[in-house]
């Protein structure tokens, strides 16, 4: 019997050990790759890009919904005017001279808990007219102003290596404005009163805005940049209230004079080497006799424009149809940039003071 029992424990023995030379074998072929072997699948990365829906169109004027690209290289939002997406909308612009003042054109389902309502208004607070009902609707704003939720502005930028040196355009002329001639004599304003007494002093070339072909399209660029000097003043006065009107002659290498905020708040946005404001003057003889002696010294006027050794100013668009393009592709950028919100408990205490 014994020796039957030490055959079997030698037989257990050697099957144990067979067992763990297959199972150790078996491992070991599993863990070497195969050429036959498939990758891992890559990681996917989210690439939906926020929705933006344009509730309305600013004053009708439509552009092509890609322009936020093609124009700004601004691509990070999905930018729509398809009312039906508006529940997946993470932000709705809405301007607000659009609003009905029953509010019925506004949407009517409530606004999701990732939504961002944002008020685009880019009129100062005299042209703004008070819809009530809309205090409390939204949590972002679009404005001039500097410290709007979205900021719009065009801005001076600093000069890199690629920008062309400044070459001062062929001057025509000395002074210039662009308006509604027909307003010269009869519309009241500060801008307007001061015309009509500087006009009295130095001789004023004005353009009519509505028109006259040469300052429309890139013709007004054009126009301006053949001026010493160009009558930069805005229909209102009110802090940050500073227009294209003020980036026009920047851009197209001309001096503006300009009429708005104090100097202070020009200065946030251009150095004050770069313009002329009215308050530096008593009256606006004191003005113009400073302009016909700066018409005489060349080395004193280029010395407005040292501040483009640094900074350089973009053309802004001057076609009609891109009036609120800039404005609308900033929003764009924001909602693609960030989530934040902000709660605005009474918009008109903000906008108005």
């Amino acid at each position: 019997m014994a020796p039957i029992l030490h055959i079997l424990k030698v037989a257990v023995t050697v099957v144990l050990f067979l067992a763990g030379l297959i199972v150790l074998f078996l491992m070991y072929y599993h863990s070497f790759p195969s050429l036959n072997c498939h990758p891992p699948p890559a990681r996917t990365r989210r690439t939906d890009k926020p929705v933006l829906l344009l509730w309305f169109w600013p004053e009708n004027k439509r552009f092509d919904l890609q322009d936020c690209k093609n124009l700004f290289n601004i691509n990070g939002c999905h930018l729509t005017d398809d009312r039906s997406l508006y529940s997946k909308a993470q932000g709705v612009l809405v301007f607000h001279r659009a609003i009905q003042d029953d509010l019925s054109n506004l949407p009517t389902a409530p606004r999701t808990r990732f939504q961002r309502w944002i008020w685009f208004n880019m009129d100062s607070p005299n042209n703004t007219r008070k819809i009530a009902g809309i205090e409390g609707l939204f949590n972002l704003t679009l404005s001039y102003r500097a410290d709007a939720d979205i900021h719009v502005r065009w801005k001076l930028t600093f000069k890199n290596n690629t920008d062309k040196d400044f070459v001062l355009p062929k001057k025509e002329r000395l002074l210039c404005w662009i308006v509604d001639s027909n307003d010269l004599d009869t519309k009241s304003g500060k801008s307007y009163d001061y015309y009509r007494e500087l006009v009295k002093h130095i001789k004023v070339d004005v353009f009519h805005s509505s028109s006259d072909d040469s300052v429309k399209g890139e013709n007004y660029f054009t126009t301006i940049s053949s001026c010493k000097f160009y009558l930069s003043f805005e229909d209102s006065i009110y802090k940050d209230y500073i227009t294209e009107t003020f980036n026009g002659p920047l851009a197209a290498g001309t001096v503006p004079i300009v009429l708005g905020p104090p100097r202070i708040n020009y200065e946030d946005f251009a150095p004050g080497t770069s313009f002329i404001h009215v308050n530096d003057f008593p009256d606006a003889g004191a003005l113009a006799e400073f302009l016909l002696k700066l018409e005489k010294d060349n080395e004193a006027y280029m010395r407005f424009f040292d501040w483009r050794q640094f900074y350089t100013a973009r053309h802004h668009l001057t076609e009609e149809k891109y009036e609120f393009a800039y404005p609308v592709c900033q929003a764009c950028r924001h909602v693609s940039m960030t989530r934040e919100f902000r709660v605005v408990p009474d918009l008109y205490k903000w906008f108005f003071g």
